[in-house]
């Protein structure tokens, strides 16, 4: 199939030749052709420019076009952060904190990640990828071409493995790219002395035995008080690093108790949440990144999940400052049944602007290429280079990028279009 999308207002992301990431001020500078061209041929962009310099059609035959006067187009969200595996909604806990409870009484009250492992633990495979289908589905028709789920309520072998069986299922079944997590980290179940008892199990039982069934693409854990600390992290960054997988670890949500620093120089792939965010833990960031420059190597990300702080009424992770410290900041959902119930990317895009302190541009860079470099997928989605996967989205009319976040309650998203071809849900 062949379509021409033309009279395009802005065409956002198209690069002669794609980076692996934006970093610091080339964020600000992702490309915007205004008055633009986009051909497709069989799934992936073929060709794009201006329309004064387009050259005409030779060939009509199953040709497409679609006129876009007035809108833009976009590279597809990518997601590089969910977890969208999961039995129900919490809403229950959601009315307990507005009674006042925090996160963590809520845990202690046997809420929280626990509450939904049990439920999970109860659910067949196939319940729980029917139910994982239609919010990935979902996240489609809302702008996603590409995105990473985790496990973590399991808290057993045999649930996470029923979890990483469904992203598996997702990943065959799906047109988009999805990476498979395995947060075996993510609280200590019942029968477990301490953390340190269970992240042994998870590092000697539970991480080999799915890693070597192919299920497991990273490795994620909670590095947080009162859940895993810096020791326990380190424990599965290494055994991680063994089995060939790298790590993306949450840390700083709501202390900060140096998985960072841990994370950087373990050559963690990305630290997610950073809620709590030093110019320290900045600096490590950094100094990670100048190592990485020099090894030619993908550095570790530093991932926001707006959504997520935005409804647990908490700090913003600091994404003024990441990006003008000359990091290649990303943007994720954060999709859970608890902290974050939405994977509304273009919500996280708004957010970043609105409280975050990017320009829109930034937040658009972040929330694409960069969310794809979070996932090693950077060569393939994120981005309209030629030969990538035509996956991106066409907005409804806009006068700029900053009508996403200025318009903060408006449709942004008017066709989705994933390898090639208009998604339809």
């Amino acid at each position: 199939m062949r379509t021409l999308l033309k009279n395009i207002k802005g065409l956002v992301g198209a690069f002669d030749e794609v980076p692996r990431e934006v970093a610091g001020v080339a964020m600000a500078q992702f490309p915007v052709m205004h008055d633009a061209w986009l051909a497709i041929d069989n799934g992936r962009v073929a060709d794009f420019g201006p329309m004064s310099e387009f050259p005409g059609i030779a060939d009509w035959s199953g040709l497409d076009i679609v006129d876009v006067d007035g809108r833009w187009v976009l590279p597809a969200w990518c997601d590089s952060h969910t977890h969208t595996v999961f039995a129900h909604g919490r809403s229950e806990e959601f009315l307990m904190r507005l009674e006042g409870a925090t996160y963590q009484e809520i845990a202690a009250r046997g809420g929280g990640i626990l509450n939904s492992a049990k439920a999970l633990q109860g659910m067949s495979e196939d319940q729980l990828y029917e139910e994982a289908a239609q919010r990935v589905r979902h996240a489609m028709s809302q702008g996603v071409g590409a995105m990473e789920i985790k496990s973590g309520y399991g808290l057993t072998l045999e649930a996470e493995r029923k979890m990483l069986r469904v992203v598996a299922r997702l990943k065959e079944a799906m047109p988009i790219p999805i990476r498979a997590t395995f947060l075996g980290c993510h609280a200590v179940p019942p029968g477990f002395e301490d953390a340190a008892a269970y992240t042994r199990h998870v590092a000697e039982v539970m991480l080999p035995a799915l890693a070597g069934e192919g299920l497991v693409d990273f490795v994620d854990v909670f590095c947080e008080r009162g859940y895993f600390g810096v020791a326990e992290t380190k424990v599965i960054l290494e055994a991680s690093k063994a089995l060939g997988l790298n790590g993306k670890i949450h840390v700083n949500q709501f202390n900060d108790i140096g998985g960072v620093e841990l994370c950087v120089n373990q050559r963690a792939w990305s630290v997610d949440h950073l809620e709590v965010c030093s110019a320290e833990a900045i600096q490590h960031l950094l100094e990670g990144l100048e190592t990485a420059s020099l090894e030619d190597r993908s550095p570790t990300y530093p991932v926001a999940l707006p959504g997520c702080s935005h409804f647990l009424s908490i700090p913003y992770a600091p994404g003024r400052a990441l990006v003008d410290a000359g990091l290649p900041l990303v943007l994720a959902s954060d999709h859970n049944p608890g902290s974050a119930p939405s994977g509304d990317m273009t919500m996280a895009v708004r957010l970043a602007s609105l409280k975050m302190g990017l320009l829109p541009i930034e937040a658009v860079a972040a929330a694409t290429l960069n969310g794809a470099a979070a996932m090693d997928l950077s060569r393939e989605v994120g981005a309209l280079g030629r030969g990538f996967r035509a996956n991106f989205m066409v907005t409804q009319p806009m006068e700029g990028l900053q009508d996403i976040a200025y318009r903060f309650t408006d449709a942004v998203v008017d066709k989705v279009f994933i390898n090639g071809e208009i998604w339809e849900g």
